[in-house]
Order: C-alpha cells, then sequence, then structure tokens
C-alpha cells in the first residue's frame, strides 16, 4: 500500500471531535501561561501574538488540503471544516485579547484602526471570516446551494489579508511573516491552476 493511501486509511479512523479538541488545547494552556507568568514579561502581548500566529498556521492547513488531495491523494477533506472553524475561534481570541485585554477603550480602539494600517487590514480579514464561520454547517449549505461555494471564496480574500497584517505587524523585515506569505501565495495559484485544470478536463 502507498503512503498516501495509508495516511488517508488511517485519517478516516480519527474521530473528527478529536481534532477540535487538540486544536483548542492550545488556546486554555497559552491563556493559563499568561495567568501565572508563563509567556514572560509582557503576557498580554505574548498572548495576542501566539493566538493570531497559530490562527494563521490553521489557516495556511485549511488552504493546503485541497491541493493535498488532488495532487498527493491525501485525503483529509472531512477536516476541513473543523481546521477552518478552529481558525476562526483562534483568530477571535487573538481580536478579543487586542480588544479587552491590550487595549481596553474604544478610543484607542477607533485610533488603532484609522492610524495604523496592520490593524485596518487584519480587522477586514475578520469581517470576512465571520460569514464563513457562520455558515460553516450542513443547513447553510442547503438554504444557500451553489451560492455557499461563492461566498466561501472569500478565503482567497481572508488568508492573504491576514499573512499581510503579520508582515506589516513586525518591525523590519522579518523571514518568519514572509514565509507564510509566500507558502500562502503559492497554495493560492496552486489552486488557480487546479480549478483552471478542472475546467480545461470538463
Amino acid at each position: 500500500m502507498d503512503l498516501a493511501a495509508e495516511v488517508t486509511r488511517r485519517a478516516r479512523r480519527v474521530p473528527v471531535w478529536v481534532i477540535y479538541v487538540l486544536g483548542l488545547a492550545p488556546m486554555g494552556w497559552l491563556f493559563w501561561l499568561g495567568l501565572t507568568g508563563g509567556l514572560g514579561p509582557e503576557p498580554i502581548k505574548a498572548l495576542e501574538h501566539r493566538y493570531g500566529l497559530i490562527a494563521l498556521q490553521l489557516l495556511v492547513a485549511g488552504l493546503a488540503i485541497t491541493p493535498l488531495c488532488r495532487i498527493a491523494r491525501v485525503n483529509l477533506m472531512r477536516f476541513r471544516r473543523a481546521v477552518g472553524l478552529l481558525a476562526f475561534a483562534y483568530v477571535t481570541a487573538h481580536l478579543l485579547v487586542w480588544l479587552l485585554l491590550d487595549l481596553r477603550s474604544l478610543s484607542l480602539i477607533w485610533q488603532d484602526l484609522v492610524k495604523r494600517p496592520y490593524v485596518t487590514i487584519g480587522m477586514a480579514g475578520f469581517a470576512c471570516l465571520v460569514p464563513l464561520a457562520l455558515t460553516s454547517n450542513d443547513r447553510s449549505v442547503r438554504a444557500l446551494g451553489p451560492r455557499w461555494r461563492r461566498l466561501h471564496r472569500l478565503t482567497y480574500v481572508a488568508v492573504p489579508l491576514g499573512a499581510v497584517h503579520f508582515v506589516m505587524l513586525v518591525k523590519g523585515w522579518q523571514w518568519e511573516p514572509l514565509a507564510y506569505l509566500a507558502a500562502i501565495l503559492g497554495l493560492l495559484a496552486l489552486r488557480l491552476r487546479l480549478v483552471r485544470s478542472a475546467f480545461q478536463q470538463a
């Protein structure tokens, strides 16, 4: 049996709820570390960064599932919804730490939105993710029909915005956020190629 088939076979044995439990575990653990001094001298900033980074990693993972299935023949599609919802949970946690623990002031929030482009871009990405999270259920898929797929193309806007937010957030040109941006652009380009191939074969 080839490796891709073996990985797919083993993945089918994993209940989806396990992905949710494992995915949410770091959220509680990091919050506990922040409360107990385990995140260094600036726990709020560290917690905000960690949540945002995990969110971006999950968004990248979600983008990679379809190409992985179509090119490498490793089928993890049954976990795609869970990965997407976990990403949204971490983006929301990232946002709440910034709003409720970091700024704690409506005037400061507004000032950041207006004066800091990376905040504006981050909020735009979050706004794109909200309707995706709200419609990530079977009832919405049935109710929206073909419109559901069109709506969920917002993923291709939200994920690059998250990467650009990260690039602009850090000081100077650091390799880590640029690597995430490159990976996301590469996955989007790959997805576009797969879509074009599907149309040509139709």
